[in-house]
């Protein structure tokens, strides 16, 4: 993370280096959910087929619930003393992973990409809670609630 996305203050209790380092995990976070968010829209645009309307109207709420836990992560980051930043060309400059690639599709394959989706999501909450634990238990706990939920 660029040191212009990082302030010179953090939460009580927690060093620089240790915010910085929470900082750089919950910023691959807050991209990671923003991307989510954008792909469950596109499926919810694209799904077609017979059982669309259900999977239509499934996805909505997931997006309400997924911009919740960006919103978290990007409050705790700048209480950490980081800057979020989400704005779309920094979301695709940040993130480690290609272009969901369904446009309209079928039930059945939009669920099947959207489970590796989950799959990597998932995967990688896991190594931000590993990476938390013996720096950040706030932070920690955040990310393992989402998990919870995600």
């Amino acid at each position: 993370m660029s040191s212009s996305k990082v302030a010179k203050f953090t939460a009580p209790s927690v060093s620089n280096d240790s915010s910085q380092q929470a900082i750089a995990a919950l910023d691959d976070r807050m991209v990671a959910l923003i991307d989510l968010q954008l792909t469950l829209k596109h499926i919810h645009w694209n799904v077609v087929g017979p059982n669309f309307i259900s999977v239509h109207e499934m996805l909505d709420p997931q997006v309400e619930s997924v911009r919740e836990m960006t919103d978290t992560l990007a409050e705790r980051i700048a209480t950490l003393g980081g800057v979020p930043v989400g704005t779309p060309k920094s979301i695709v400059d940040r993130r480690s992973w290609g272009e969901y690639s369904l446009g309209k599709a079928m039930v059945a394959e939009h669920l099947s990409a959207l489970d590796n989706v989950y799959t990597g999501i998932n995967k990688d909450h896991r190594k931000a809670i590993d990476t938390l634990g013996d720096i950040d238990p706030v932070s920690e706990d955040i990310v393992i609630s989402q998990l919870a939920e995600l």
